[in-house]
């Protein structure tokens, strides 16, 4: 598992609205790929934090990987379980805010 914090991915909703997300981070669960995403800008309509949870796709050599919904239950929880296991594993405690430079 490792962290992408440059990419971004834009997500096409069902009411075919764009959402443009961060990659949080690109992770393992059971011998599949699976992509964790952030909305980059949040409205007062959202959720903060929401992370999505997608599996990731192989289109072959020279192609972009793709995304796919994940529609089982059991595999949703093995991802879910996998990316909280990497978000556990993460050093985000540490951080002070107040030495940050403004």
């Amino acid at each position: 598992m490792f962290e992408n914090e440059s990419l971004t991915v834009t997500l096409t909703l069902e009411n075919d609205e764009e959402l443009e997300c961060d990659v949080v981070a690109i992770f393992e669960a059971d011998s599949r790929q699976y992509i964790a995403l952030l909305p980059a800008s949040a409205d007062e309509d959202s959720e903060d934090g929401q992370i999505y949870l997608y599996r990731l796709t192989d289109n072959g050599e020279g192609e972009e990987p793709g995304i796919e919904n994940i529609t089982g239950d059991e595999e949703f929880e093995r991802a879910s379980e996998a990316f909280n296991d990497w978000m556990d594993a993460q050093d985000f405690g540490d951080i002070d805010l107040d030495d940050i430079d403004g």
